[in-house]
């Protein structure tokens, strides 16, 4: 700046209606000024415009405020000038190199305390919100539906010096409100996801596939346990594997397509890969289930990968013995590697979903690692998880607003 330059930041306020910003920044071109800097936000009908822009001369500067204020009388709005002293602003150019993350909320219904209690989290740990977008659809009156959604997202800047400090509080605010909380660096991976692997028991499906077998093989409770010691982490996942599908030997193969026809889906999962799909993500299921049932949904949801344990079946009964490799967690974390580089996606452009101690390899190695629904000890190790909504709450996580996405059949 030469210095008779002004740096004058006009705000605009009032009911929204078409072209008021080609109207205003006509009058700023008739006057040959530079925009700085211009955001617009409308809520409920109501619009909120600011234009920092760059005024050579105070004469100018004099006639520039006569002529908008004339403007804005003419459409029915408010204007205010507030004049940026140059220190202020290069200090605000300078602050443009600092990091920034995004802090995503999510949760059943939206309320101030949540928001208070965030932002102050946010504001204690020194960073600043830049700018606030609501990503869930509009919200109607009354009683809200059993799968509501409520998501907003925060662009926040700053330097976190403690970030394992901050994520613990995040984490102990999720337990307190009942909400989900992710924070990312707001880097370039983050809108550039390409592939996606999941788990699928007690992931894409709402069971444990091995538990239904075991019930109908009259030994549930022996099964059940060790499945849970295992997703716990308590027992080594192919030793308990093996033994679990052991107890399976001689129950009828019938079942397993009278399992397959009824798999419970979890929420949102069919609304994510319709989006995923649409978008050309690669998609895959890594599970320590069986092949036939991660075949199925392989069917109606239209994966490009599916590994999985292969059940075998002699004589139309189940043997209780696996054929190959067992995919435990190490294989699945492998596997993900190969199917990024078969693909050519960095493993920073994928993002793996699981809820077991057998997932917590692959959610490692992937650019965003999500604990879905996870037992305790996956979402103390995973660096985000979902809890409070379904499978398609991940297309928040990658910056997705309700509008942007194909709708829920």
């Amino acid at each position: 700046m030469s210095g008779r330059e002004q740096i004058l930041l006009i705000s605009v306020f009032g009911r929204d209606q078409s072209g008021i910003t080609a109207e205003l920044t006509s009058v700023l071109a008739d006057h040959r000024i530079n925009v700085l800097d211009i955001g617009q936000s409308v809520i409920h009908s109501t619009l909120a415009l600011g234009l920092l822009v760059e005024v050579p001369g105070e004469e100018l500067d004099s006639s520039l405020r006569e002529t908008v204020t004339a403007k804005c009388d003419e459409l029915g709005l408010s204007a205010r000038f507030d004049p940026v002293p140059g220190d202020s602003y290069q200090r605000w150019v300078d602050r443009q190199g600092q990091t920034r993350y995004i802090v995503t909320l999510l949760a059943r219904k939206l309320t101030a305390d949540q928001l208070a209690r965030l932002t102050d989290t946010v504001s204690r740990f020194g960073l600043n919100i830049d700018g606030i977008t609501r990503l869930s659809g509009r919200i109607p009156l009354g009683e809200l539906p059993p799968l509501s959604k409520a998501c907003v997202e925060f662009s926040v800047r700053g330097t976190v010096e403690d970030p394992a400090a901050f994520r613990a509080d995040l984490v102990e605010l999720s337990a307190e409100l009942d909400i989900d909380l992710a924070f990312q660096r707001d880097d370039m991976y983050r809108r550039n996801r390409r592939l996606v692997v999941f788990d699928m028991d007690s992931t894409l499906i709402e069971t444990e596939v091995i538990d239904e077998l075991a019930r109908m093989a009259g030994v549930g409770d022996q099964v059940a346990e060790i499945t849970e010691q295992a997703m716990r982490g308590e027992l080594d996942f192919q030793a308990s594997f093996r033994q679990r599908v052991a107890l399976l030997k001689g129950l009828d193969a019938t079942v397993l397509e009278s399992i397959a026809r009824d798999l419970p889906i979890t929420e949102g999962a069919e609304r994510l890969l319709r989006t995923l799909s649409a978008l050309g993500f690669k998609t895959a299921i890594l599970s320590g289930g069986f092949t036939y049932f991660a075949e199925e949904l392989q069917r109606r949801l239209g994966f490009d990968y599916v590994y999985a344990n292969e059940l075998d079946v002699r004589d139309g009964k189940v043997t209780g013995e696996v054929i190959g490799d067992i995919v435990d967690g190490e294989r699945k974390a492998k596997l993900l590697r190969e199917i990024a580089q078969r693909e050519g996606i960095a493993l920073e452009q994928a993002i793996a979903v699981g809820d077991g101690a057998n997932d917590l390899p692959m959610l490692s190695i992937a650019g965003l690692g999500i604990a879905f629904r996870a037992k305790p000890v996956v979402k103390q190790q995973a660096r985000h998880s979902i809890s409070r909504l379904g499978l398609d709450a991940i297309l928040y996580l990658l910056g997705m607003s309700d509008r942007h996405q194909p709708e829920s059949k």
